[in-house]
């Protein structure tokens, strides 16, 4: 307690402007030294004094930093840098009341006992350190600040709700960083500052604050001392923190040392709780805005005066307890833990056998642990430093270069490079030592340049992770309630103020995807507002476009380009539908009416220009009575319907009344009755739209490839979706409806009672192998008996002349009875039967349903002659008589090989197809569906005497007739000729 300069204490709470004081009464002397609390703040106050003095004139000294020029008169130092003994003018002490911390107060409590200006000496505080300051510094003088603003206590507040230009605290990184992401999330991004980020890491994240970028800052304690910010709230998210060694809550004095950094200057400031901290008490908040906390007692002290005769000794000394009742001795400190750990190794014993050698092992242990791993590991590190000073003089240039390699790299996460720029800053300390490295500029420059780019890369890391630029701006400008700037590019990226926000498709815009929570719905609000006129350019653009700019999909929807801007809707007649536009509220009505009357308008003459035959036979006034009926008909089926629905109305249609219909394209198939020109992919892609809306589907069938004749039957299609898209299901497959007919006139010149072999040009127009064949035929209400035979193979020798020819045998499926009906069909004609029907066959016999009569494909033409005899129908069955004598077994030839012979003749597969429904299935129309699945169907050619009995009176030739005999037309009991008509009916 030494020195006899004028001591002043300038106690008050926070913002009473003690350190710009402290600055202001430095500089009106020749030279001074101020001692600040954390290498953050001295670097703020150098940056100060250098804009008002020059760089020239001013020092910066902390543990990983130095800049002293040669003309220095100022020094601005952490605490625990201080030089001594430099006999400066002016001496301060900033934050004088951590002189009662656990960790650094010996240091502290050093300078206000020891640390004195020869003109003056400012120790500055908290009011709490009145008491111990006037008991231990003799003839001190206080001077009392008062707070310039007015500090009050909110209360809690959720992080969503937090105002705007608040500080978040946290005693924790770990939470730290969940606060800061919490808040990118809701409020754009937030600015972090720590104790234990570089000062340039530090100062780019406070510029981010500071110039508006983001409008939040999340801290640990350290904005706590002397930090000046422009920071209207403080809130708390944790009131207990971890001092090095337990948890413990925090005092109201040192909250009030947080809470006092809102409302700087002469502005108004307010301190709260959120998250999970509970609310403060009410005589703990009292205590805060009214700066009453309890005094100070004790005041952490560690000897000064130091031994260097033997590492022992030096102990003794460090463990010296205090003789005032005001001081109490620190607990061991990491520099004493690694002193004595360093002390019990043998190598490090040997070597300290004088003062010299202890005072630099001193010196040694008093490098920090910046990189917090483990005292072992730790202790390890600076045995290994002392050893090379104490061999050497100075720490190898190699080995050191290898130290600082490992570190340089500026890959990594948050987290790595954070443990990066904690271990340069042990190579930084070591750089500063005077003395410890052979080349002390060389080596001071790149652990400097090391932690600059480490530094650089952590603040971009802290800023891709905890800053939404795009969010902040957004936020920012909306509540400046100013006009925002919206470009939109041709591929409907939209920015706002140039940020991305999403895209425009059509006349909706999708958010960015990568936004969520509060964000989401500030990037949607900016987005939409600055959108607006935007809207009414394109829907002008949109209604002005062509025709061919705009299509529809199958399910439905309506797309103009790549942008989806509506979907069809059912309307009161399936050739009427409506639309449903997709068109943002924020757009207005005028908007969507406009995209609306559009859409209308193409989809109303897209079903003009591909339905114009069916529109036409709608419109056609000439058709009259059961025609006009029909084309009612084709209208409600769009223009395709299978025959068995509509076989009575088909029956009553005279001549003339089909040849008005056929006037507008309608062909009359033995399947199907359609319109041909509606059978073109257009249509068909259309009307399966149209279809699927009037039956209320949810999913729509798709339209078929254009040009296949077959295609799979969809197993789950709805019923009726097959026949829309002009095919006709048969078995596993589906066959378009137009081949189908010109299969049926093929189907005409084959005896389906004997049976029948598939033709090639059956084959050809269906496009099917042998087996797919069958199973359509299945379908289509046919047995398929399959077999095998030899192969016939072409004769390649001359028979001689002498041999007698050999007898080929035909089976009998191969060559079909023919009858006179048979050779009516028009088989040979790729026409269908019923456009060009013979002039001497009515166009119902030629396979067409009328007045009872079953299609071809149900009682087919050319049956057999039901009065067979059995020897006939097992020849039938057989292909071949059964009293063939038997022929000699086959010599091999001279010169053939004997397996030749073994292998057996070569085999082919066929198939007989015969009509399926027998007399057991008279009356079940199923089966014209269902056919025979099983693979193997039974012969339909009847046997013997099962078939229908013959009439014994019956003289002559026989005669069989494929088609069956017309029905009688019944008499009306009304008719007045009635009785005279059956008169004659009954005596014919």
């Amino acid at each position: 307690m030494t020195g006899d300069a004028q001591v002043v204490a300038v106690l008050g709470p926070t913002n009473t402007g003690k350190t710009s004081y402290a600055i202001e009464r430095m500089l009106g002397h020749r030279t001074g030294v101020i001692g600040l609390p954390l290498r953050l703040l001295a670097r703020e106050v150098y940056d100060r004094i250098v804009a008002l003095r020059g760089p020239s004139i001013v020092a910066l000294v902390t543990g990983e930093e130095r800049i002293v020029p040669p003309r220095t008169q100022y020094w601005v130092c952490t605490v625990e840098a201080m030089p001594e003994g430099m006999g400066c003018d002016f001496l301060a002490v900033d934050e004088i009341q951590l002189c009662a911390d656990p960790e650094r107060g010996h240091v502290f409590t050093d300078r206000l006992l020891r640390a004195r200006g020869q003109s003056e000496t400012l120790l500055l505080g908290s009011d709490t350190m009145r008491g111990p300051i006037s008991a231990l510094v003799p003839k001190v003088q206080f001077l009392r600040r008062d707070r310039m603003s007015d500090l009050s206590y909110t209360g809690s507040r959720k992080i969503s709700r937090m105002q705007r230009r608040s500080a978040i605290v946290g005693f924790s990184v770990e939470n730290v960083y969940a606060i800061a992401e919490l808040i990118r999330r809701q409020k754009g991004g937030a600015a972090v500052v720590m104790g234990a980020l570089s000062p340039r890491t530090r100062n780019a994240q406070v510029d981010m604050y500071q110039n508006g970028e983001v409008d939040f800052l999340v801290a640990t304690d350290a904005i706590g001392m002397g930090l000046n910010l422009d920071v209207d709230h403080v809130a708390f998210s944790a009131l207990s923190k971890f001092d090095g060694r337990r948890m413990r809550p925090l005092a109201p004095n040192e909250l009030a040392q947080i809470a006092g950094r809102a409302g700087r200057g002469l502005k108004r400031g307010t301190f709260g709780v959120t998250g999970d901290a509970p609310p403060l008490p009410d005589e703990v908040a009292r205590a805060i805005m009214d700066h009453q906390f309890t005094p100070l007692r004790k005041l952490v002290w560690r000897n000064h005066a130091l031994e260097f005769g033997s590492i022992d000794r030096l102990v003794s000394s460090l463990e010296r307890p205090p003789e005032s009742e005001w001081l109490t001795r620190a607990r061991e400190a990491d520099d004493l833990s690694a002193l004595k750990a360093l002390g019990d190794v043998a190598e490090i014993a040997a070597r300290c056998t004088d003062a010299t050698s202890v005072r630099l092992l001193w010196d040694v242990c008093r490098i920090p642990d910046f990189r917090g791993i483990s005292h072992a590991e730790h202790s390890g590190l600076l045995e290994v430093i002392f050893n090379y000073l104490h061999e050497r003089g100075t720490v190898p240039d190699d080995w050191l270069a290898r130290q600082i390699r490992r570190i340089d790299r500026t890959d990594g996460d948050i987290d790595t490079l954070s443990k990066r720029l904690a271990y340069i800053r042990t190579w930084t300390y070591v750089a500063q030592r005077r003395g410890w490295t052979g080349d002390e500029s060389h080596w001071r420059g790149e652990t400097r340049s090391v932690e600059d780019r480490l530094s650089d890369a952590l603040h971009e890391r802290l800023t891709q992770r905890f800053v939404d630029r795009r969010t902040s701006v957004l936020l920012r400008r909306l509540g400046q309630k100013e006009a925002m700037v919206a470009e939109v590019s041709e591929t409907g990226d939209v920015t706002v103020e140039g940020e991305f926000v999403g895209r425009l498709d059509g006349f909706r815009f999708s958010q960015d995807k990568g936004s969520n929570g509060a964000e989401t719905k500030t990037i949607r609000s900016a987005a939409l507002q600055a959108l607006a006129p935007h809207f009414h350019l394109r829907a002008d653009r949109f209604y002005n476009a062509p025709d061919t700019e705009i299509d529809f999909t199958e399910q439905g929807g309506l797309m103009w380009g790549k942008s989806a801007v509506g979907k069809l809707v059912a309307g009161s007649d399936p050739l009427k539908p409506q639309v449903e536009v997709f068109v943002d509220d924020h757009a207005g009505a005028e908007v969507a009416q406009k995209v609306q009357r559009r859409l209308q308008h193409f989809i109303d003459r897209k079903v003009a220009a591909q339905f114009e035959p069916l529109l036409n036979l709608s419109r056609d006034e000439g058709l009259t009575g059961l025609a006009r009926g029909f084309a009612f008909r084709m209208v409600e089926a769009m223009g395709i319907i299978p025959r068995a629905e509509v076989a009575e109305e088909v029956k009553v249609l005279d001549q003339d009344a089909r040849g008005a219909l056929r006037k507008h394209g309608i062909r009359f198939g033995q399947f199907t009755i359609f319109m041909p020109l509606l059978l073109k992919p257009a249509p068909t892609r259309l009307r399966l739209v149209l279809w699927s809306l009037s039956k209320g589907l949810g999913e729509f069938p798709e339209s078929p490839p254009p040009g296949l004749v077959t295609i799979p039957a969809a197993a789950d299609a709805p019923e009726g979706a097959d026949t829309m898209a002009g095919y006709r299901t048969a078995g596993t497959r589906a066959i378009r409806i137009d081949m189908l007919e010109r299969l049926a006139d093929m189907l005409r010149a084959e005896n389906t009672r004997a049976g029948f072999e598939a033709k090639p040009d059956m084959l050809s127009i269906t496009g099917m192998t042998l087996e797919q064949f069958a199973d359509l035929m299945q379908g289509l209400g046919y047995r398929a008996e399959r077999g095998e035979r030899e192969k016939v193979r072409p004769v390649e020798a001359v028979v001689p002349g002498d041999a007698p020819a050999p007898e080929t045998e035909t089976p009998e499926t191969d060559v079909p009875v023919m009858d006179a009906a048979d050779t009516a069909a028009p088989g040979t004609s790729n026409e269908p039967a019923e456009t060009v029907p013979p002039a001497d066959v009515p166009e119902e016999a030629a396979g067409i349903e009328d007045a009872g009569v079953a299609p071809i494909a149900e009682i087919p033409v050319g049956d057999a002659p039901q009065e067979t005899s059995t020897e006939a129908a097992d020849v039938g069955e057989t292909g071949a008589a059964e009293d063939i004598p038997d022929q000699p077994a086959e010599e091999v030839p001279l010169g053939t090989a004997p397996d030749e012979a073994l292998a057996g003749p070569e085999t082919e597969v066929f198939y007989t197809f015969t009509w399926g429904r027998g007399p057991r299935q008279q009356g079940n129309r199923s089966g014209q569906q269902r056919g025979d699945r099983g693979g193997k169907a039974r012969s339909g050619s009847p046997k013997g005497k099962k078939g229908a009995p013959r009439d014994r009176g019956q003289k002559g030739p026989k005669t069989f007739n494929a088609r069956p005999p017309k029905p009688e037309k019944k008499i009306d009991p009304d008719n007045p000729f009635a009785a005279a008509l059956m008169g004659l009916r009954d005596g014919k």
